[in-house]
């Protein structure tokens, strides 16, 4: 048997523990440390997990493989970087960063020194979302909706870079032509960002997508519809669960075909376990990852256009008394 991955965790917050503890039980890792400022927290995942508990990261370069970096977006650059540097592969929550500049170094310094760089858009592990992936045939009009109740997570950033841009990302991938125009429209509701948002992508093979994202919604909804010549596909993320529907036969003294409805069979699995399965599977056998630094900073980019497009709306900010009543 060949010797296991040597993996560390960094940042073990709500999903980092989770990272922690699927590494720990896969055959083929061996989960090194945990990293965590709060050394009580960092202690306490280890305990669980059998391995070191440390506070900072230096010198762990040169004890692990891989790594998983799960720390807030804005420490993406400061904390990613040593590991970068040192050639350990990495799988990188999403977005890769907050700015377009910060998310190229990161994939820059993955190029330079042949690190393997994985961006955890976990939808796109979603079962139902590959099965998508493998069944859409050129897309011409896309609709994604991505509704939440309000949560006190991730209420640093605006709703495009906690929830919309795992719906950014899919479309992109599954539409490939490039991008001609944006528009987009948001405001805040509860928090100092934008809280509600809606975009338009046009893309230059005259593909469509429409995408909205809420986290101030009365309960969640998270669908996406794939609209092409030969069919319509329907995907709940939630169920994981794919419905399909397609032009048959014309019947005698009829004009047009039937609609043949079908419920396809998507055998569920949890996207997080089937990511970091992937992630190990990549760096194992120095595979491309689905979701690669490029990706990610292609996501980016495009996210930061839809802030822009909404900053320049008069709804991006909550109105003011006074603007309405004088």
């Amino acid at each position: 048997m060949s010797k296991p991955i040597r993996v560390a965790v960094v940042g073990v917050g709500y999903l980092g523990r989770i990272h922690a503890k699927i590494y720990a039980n896969m055959d083929n890792v061996e989960l090194v440390a945990v990293v965590d400022a709060d050394q009580s927290v960092a202690a306490s995942i280890a305990d669980k997990n059998n391995c070191q508990a440390l506070t900072c990261t230096s010198g762990l370069e040169s004890q692990i493989d891989a790594v998983s970096i799960v720390v807030p977006t804005s420490l993406h650059l400061a904390v990613s970087r040593s590991f970068l540097k040192a050639g350990v592969h990495m799988l990188l929550e999403k977005p890769v960063a907050p700015s377009v500049a910060e998310s190229a170094e990161i994939v820059e310094l993955a190029r330079k020194n042949g690190v393997i760089l994985l961006i955890g858009h976990l939808e796109r592990f979603n079962a139902g979302v590959m099965k998508l992936a493998e069944l859409a045939s050129s897309p011409r009009f896309i609709e994604a909706h991505r509704l939440g109740e309000f949560v006190e997570r991730a209420t640093d950033v605006d709703v495009v870079t906690d929830l919309m841009i795992h719906d950014i990302d899919i479309v992109l991938s599954l539409i490939h032509s490039d991008l001609t125009n944006i528009s987009a429209t948001g405001t805040q509701v509860i928090t100092d960002h934008v809280d509600i948002a809606n975009t338009r992508l046009e893309f230059d093979n005259g593909a469509v997508a429409n995408v909205t994202a809420s986290r101030v919604s009365r309960s969640q909804f998270r669908r996406i519809r794939v609209f092409s010549h030969e069919m319509y596909l329907g995907l709940n993320f939630s169920d994981q669960q794919l419905e399909e529907v397609k032009p048959g036969k014309i019947k005698s003294g009829s004009k047009f075909p039937e609609l043949l409805h079908r419920n396809i069979e998507v055998t569920p699995q949890l996207p997080l376990n089937a990511e970091l399965a992937h992630f190990i599977d990549c760096v194992s056998h120095n595979k491309q990852p689905l979701v690669s630094g490029d990706d990610g900073l292609l996501s980016v980019k495009v996210a930061q256009l839809v802030r822009e497009k909404i900053a320049g709306s008069d709804f991006s900010r909550k109105p003011r008394r006074g603007a309405y009543y004088g």
